[in-house]
């Protein structure tokens, strides 16, 4: 009954929302709508089982010392520090506070990490306590002190925003930066004329450049847009319309095959 009451589940949603669309009537619209609240709620709780799975696994490359461990150290201060920091204010207005603040939470998170590493847990989750109940403490102070917990505002936060744009954004750009050195070497190598396919896409890859160029003599920027948008509109649009009804079919097969159970990966090994 355990196993078969998910694929009866599965069956029966997954009918519906395929027939559902064919069916304009206000309560099937209810019914769908209503379906929809629920995935946002399941996602939630996706979202809350993906960061204890991601505790675990660093806690768990912590623990044995596996290749890079220093680094979960790093992720998980990281998800915690930003976590608590989402759900409050002015946290960081007072530059004393801001400190002790993030001191505090990092000894938190120490001393948790380290009691579901250590054989003798009661050392560390005493010192646990006491940095949690010194987190709690600045986050409840009056507002005055520049602390305000829970608000509704949290996003505005000082230390959030500070985080967010003095060290998010510069490992976003670091990343992108070092994919364009991955792109540039992929383009290199696809467009090696080697054969007659690479030499078309080696000249239909310079035409779409070319047009972006400025120093062009008169009269070719107009025929090499022409070509850039011929090129852009109808072998491209139609590779990419192949490439979606592929999609679209692989899409219409695997949910088959999950509606009818012959698809049972979901359901774990067992």
């Amino acid at each position: 009954m355990k196993r078969q009451l998910p694929f009866l589940l599965v069956f029966i949603f997954g009918a519906f929302m395929t027939i559902q669309y064919y069916i304009p009537h206000e309560s099937s619209e209810f019914v769908y709508t209503f379906l929809l609240d629920w995935t946002m709620i399941i996602g939630i709780f996706a979202l809350a089982l993906g960061i204890w799975s991601l505790y675990q696994v660093s806690v768990e490359k912590i623990k044995h010392k596996k290749e890079n461990w220093v680094y979960s150290y790093v992720t998980l201060f990281g998800l915690f520090i930003m976590v608590v920091l989402g759900f409050t204010f002015k946290v960081g207005d007072s530059w004393g506070l801001y400190s002790v603040f993030v001191i505090a939470l990092m000894a938190f998170l120490y001393c948790l990490i380290n009691a579901s590493i250590a054989k003798s847990k009661g050392l560390w989750f005493g010192l646990s306590g006491v940095a949690l109940v010194v987190l709690l403490g600045i986050a409840y102070f009056d507002d005055s002190w520049g602390v305000a917990f829970m608000t509704s505002e949290g996003l505005r936060n000082t230390m959030f925003t500070n985080f967010a744009d003095f060290v998010m954004t510069p490992i976003l750009a670091t990343m992108f930066a070092l994919l364009a050195f991955f792109i540039a070497s992929a383009a290199y190598r696809a467009f090696r004329a080697r054969n007659v396919l690479a030499s078309l896409l080696l000249v239909s890859a310079i035409i779409v450049m070319l047009r972006f160029n400025p120093y062009m003599p008169f009269g070719l920027p107009e025929l090499i847009a022409e070509l850039s948008n011929w090129l852009m509109n109808v072998p491209n649009l139609a590779a990419q319309r192949a490439i979606v009804i592929g999609i679209g079919l692989g899409i219409v097969a695997t949910s088959l095959k999950v509606i009818l159970g012959i698809e049972r990966g979901y359901m774990g090994k067992g």
